[in-house]
């Protein structure tokens, strides 16, 4: 364990095709975590990027080599994105289309795990952001909790809303705002058109970011099915601009 000092510290860090950032509050730790946490980063760039042909997600998606010779962290995420195909009904895949792409899990597993090095390290006050998603521990100072804006989909620049909480708490949005149409309906196999954005807030980000992409597949459906969740919250932003929570 490395020794917490009494810095804050705060890092960004480009990196699977996007922006990450690790925001250490007081106490902070020795730059050796945050360190780790880049090394950490680059290391599931390296292993699950569908863009690499050299990573080992590409090996597995062309057949090259098998699950079961895959390192413990590739069965681990191909495990769990099974496990929330069956609890989101189908609706998050790993291989919609046919392709192998599990980054719809790996990159808030990713947010989520580095995180946990920055807890490792000592820290108690921290949000690690990559491209909107957020893992926050803590807060941001005394007495004042962490806020994540959440952006408009329909209005660039603008936000749509504001997420305050302090403790461990994780934030998620799927859409076609950052990325365009990067989302499928596997029931469907089209572009889902019913919703503008979803944000789902909860724990631990690797679900959390799953979730978000589920929901804004099934469209219409999915105010029902996060209503039925006691361990979610969400925000839904239709094409008209209108928007609904779900909350149980």
């Amino acid at each position: 364990m490395t020794t917490a000092t009494a810095h804050p510290v705060r890092h960004v860090e480009h990196c699977m095709g996007t922006v990450f950032s690790v925001d250490v509050r007081s106490p902070g730790v020795a730059m050796s975590a945050i360190v780790d946490v880049v090394a950490w980063l680059h290391h599931v760039d390296a292993t699950f990027s569908t863009y690499r042909p050299d990573s080992v997600i590409s090996a597995l998606g062309r057949g090259e080599i098998a699950l079961r010779d895959c390192p413990a962290e590739v069965r681990e995420v191909m495990q769990r994105c099974d496990d929330i195909a069956a609890e989101t009904h189908g609706y998050f895949s790993a291989r919609a289309g046919g392709d192998l792409d599990p980054s719809g899990y790996v990159k808030g597993w990713a947010i989520e795990r580095a995180s946990d090095i920055l807890c490792a390290a000592g820290s108690v006050n921290h949000c690690v952001n990559g491209g909107g998603d957020v893992q926050c521990v803590g807060s941001a100072a005394p007495d004042r909790p962490w806020r994540v804006g959440i952006a408009h989909p329909l209005r660039v620049g603008e936000l749509a809303a504001q997420v305050q909480g302090s403790g461990r708490f994780a934030v998620a949005t799927s859409g076609s705002a950052e990325r365009g149409a990067h989302i499928t309906d596997p029931h469907a196999g089209r572009r889902p058109t019913a919703l503008a954005s979803v944000t789902v807030i909860g724990v631990d980000l690797a679900d959390v970011d799953a979730y978000a992409t589920a929901a804004f597949a099934m469209g219409n459906d999915a105010a029902a099915w996060l209503g039925s969740r006691d361990d979610l919250q969400a925000l839904l932003i239709d094409p008209d601009g209108r928007q609904s929570s779900s909350t149980t």
